[in-house]
């Protein structure tokens, strides 16, 4: 999952253009919404969504109490990915059994 958190963060500089930031100068567990990690804010929350949206195809409800803790850090980011990958394979492998 290493891999994983290192890709996100790269996708959030580049989406959010933080230049100023190196993936090393963000911490996995940093809040990502608070002064004390990275400082983001409302619609930098909406940029994440759409890029991990079109990079990993994940399906982000927004009205989904759980969305704000899978938003809190970049090990909850790679958390949701990796639980979305999972269920997308477990529904492909149903769904070839079925055939």
């Amino acid at each position: 999952m290493d891999s994983l958190k290192l890709e996100i963060k790269q996708l959030l500089i580049e989406a959010l253009d933080l230049e100023d930031l190196s993936p090393a100068d963000i911490d996995d567990d940093a809040p990502l919404f608070d002064t004390d990690g990275i400082g983001l804010d409302s619609i930098d929350a909406l940029e994440i969504g759409i890029v991990l949206r079109k990079q990993y195809q994940l399906t982000i409800a927004a009205n989904d109490e759980s969305t704000r803790e899978h938003f809190r850090s970049i090990s909850t980011l790679a958390a949701l990915v990796e639980s979305q990958r999972e269920a997308a394979h477990a529904a492909n492998e149903t769904a070839k059994k079925g055939d």
